[in-house]
């Protein structure tokens, strides 16, 4: 069952994983307007009140210690919080898109050298801020890292296995350990001083995995498991893999020696040793059949630093494709839908006057796909719900977004109402707005002039409507330096605005003193 609002301003909107240490929901944050990453950790038992305020205390100093982990690869911490009634943790973090390194791993296409040691390179980056503080992650595994579409590893987690050890508070069940057994060191599962070198070791497990395609331990069972991390060697990965190079095979098991202190020093060290393997800037990515497809490529920053962000175009509202064919089409929607749409617009409308507009996009999004799959795709009352979702986006500043949306639904009611209905001309117009704040000027000038053009037919040439996208495209042809045709669509609207509202109207003057500024302004042609 989804939890009520937390601390009175994070609402949780999509359970997006659950574990062992309790689950991760997708949310918002209600006074900041942005997506955060909710993680609900529930203890095992919080036996009396004075355990519960220890708990609190601790939950909190780790939450701050984490948040002081300054470094991108580490998603921030924005908020901890303990409910009244003890017994539930919320963490509240950046919200990351990306894909989980666990998609890398493949027995049959072990990663190419140079994309596993670019993962395990940006991992040292993240553990040398992380140490130098020092925190300690106790749980790095293929699960925790993210790939984000530019190449960026994000760690995920830390301080989370601290926040629940048993060693302090009886958190978990007695005598059980934080971690995961396939990449747990020597000295974690006999109980011993937790270290640095710990997040080493299952560094060297992780690079390993990368590049054999397989665990470095597989035992039977448990117990197996861990007596093999404790006491057997690892087998060397060029006996797996022929092409690893020499000094890699002797860096992962380095990272993976039995004891702390014979492992690398530091992270800093791990970095220099692999270094050599990572691609140079300017390089080309290799034309290699062990290169995953469908994943980001995490040397993009090695070969591509400080690269500007990856361009990513927006899709319109996704609808099932066969909606139409999933049931007849219904002259009115079915209650509980009808309730569920009057609720998503009630609920919508409530963030906006809030001044929460992305949430208030998303709760229309969620009831859209579900109209869409009763009503059918060109269904009226669903092309009205993602028109107010598209316009709320537009109203938040969100013009990327919103553009693909206005796109689809001009074609949508070209559909189902003709190219000249005020809808489809509506949708063609906000698109153009969205063109015009994104730079996209000469289309966006084209599509005002086709809207224009409808306008004029059926209201003439002062019509409220008219006059403002004569207004639009006069600005959008200075945008583009062409003073002469702006000039040419200034004059007759100045002369418009002193019939229409006077000559001392705020809109008249101001017309009238950009034409001065024009006008005493020398041409690029000039002499």
């Amino acid at each position: 069952m989804q939890p009520g609002p937390i601390a009175g301003r994070y609402e949780l909107v999509d359970e997006i994983d659950s574990g062992g240490m309790g689950q991760v929901w997708r949310g918002y944050d209600g006074v900041l307007d942005r997506e955060v990453a909710v993680k609900l950790i529930r203890p095992d038992r919080v036996f009396s009140p004075q355990q519960a305020e220890e708990l609190a205390k601790r939950f909190r100093r780790e939450a701050r210690v984490t948040a002081r982990i300054q470094h991108h690869g580490v998603p921030q911490v924005f908020d901890a919080v303990l409910d009244q009634s003890f017994d539930r943790l919320y963490l509240v973090m950046e919200y990351v898109r990306g894909t989980t390194l666990r998609s890398y791993i493949n027995p049959s296409r072990p990663l190419p050298v140079d994309w596993a040691a670019a993962i395990a390179a940006q991992i040292c980056t993240v553990l040398s801020h992380a140490h130098a503080i020092p925190v300690v992650h106790r749980d790095l595994k293929p699960d925790n890292v993210l790939i984000s579409a530019g190449g960026e590893v994000k760690v995920l987690d830390f301080g989370i296995a601290a926040i629940l050890r048993t060693d302090v508070t009886r958190l978990t069940a007695t005598g059980s350990l934080i971690g995961t057994h396939r990449y747990m060191p020597p000295e974690q599962i006999q109980g011993g001083q937790i270290s640095p070198q710990s997040d080493l070791y299952a560094l060297g497990c992780v690079l390993h995995e990368l590049l054999a395609g397989a665990v470095m331990f597989d035992g039977s069972s448990e117990f197996e498991l861990m007596r093999q991390h404790v006491d057997v060697p690892p087998q060397p990965l060029r006996q797996i893999r022929a092409d690893i190079p020499v000094a890699l095979e002797s860096l992962v098991l380095d990272l993976t020696a039995k004891q702390p202190e014979q492992r690398p020093h530091d992270a800093y060290d791990v970095y220099d040793r692999l270094f050599p393997f990572l691609p140079t800037p300017g390089a080309e990515p290799p034309a290699s059949n062990r290169t995953p497809v469908g994943v980001p490529d995490p040397t993009l920053l090695y070969r591509r630093p400080n690269a500007p962000r990856p361009r990513v175009d927006p899709q319109p509202t996704t609808v099932p494709e066969n909606a139409e064919t999933l049931s007849p089409l219904p002259s009115v929607p079915p209650g509980e839908l009808r309730e569920a749409i009057k609720d998503a617009i009630a609920h919508s409308d409530q963030l906006l006057d809030e001044e929460r507009f992305a949430q208030a996009a998303e709760a229309l999004k969620q009831v859209i796909e579900s109209a869409a799959e009763v009503l059918g795709v060109d269904n009226r009352q669903v092309l009205s719900l993602r028109k107010r979702r598209a316009a709320i986006l537009i109203i938040g500043g969100d013009f990327r977004a919103a553009l693909p949306e206005f796109d689809s639904l001009y074609e949508a009611f070209v559909r189902t109402s003709g190219p000249a209905s005020r809808d489809a001309l509506d949708c063609r117009r906000e698109a153009a707005h969205c063109r015009a704040e994104l730079g996209e000027t000469t289309l966006a000038i084209r599509q005002f002039r086709h809207v224009l053009d409808h306008v004029r037919a059926r209201e003439g040439d002062v019509s409220a409507d008219a006059v403002e996208l004569r207004h639009n495209i006069a600005m959008l042809l200075l945008a583009e330096g062409d003073r002469e045709q702006a000039e040419a669509e200034l004059i007759p609207l100045y002369e418009d605005f002193v019939v229409l509202y006077g000559p001392d109207h705020e809109e008249t003057r101001a017309v009238g003193e950009l034409l001065q500024r024009l006008r005493r302004t020398p041409r690029a042609t000039d002499d």
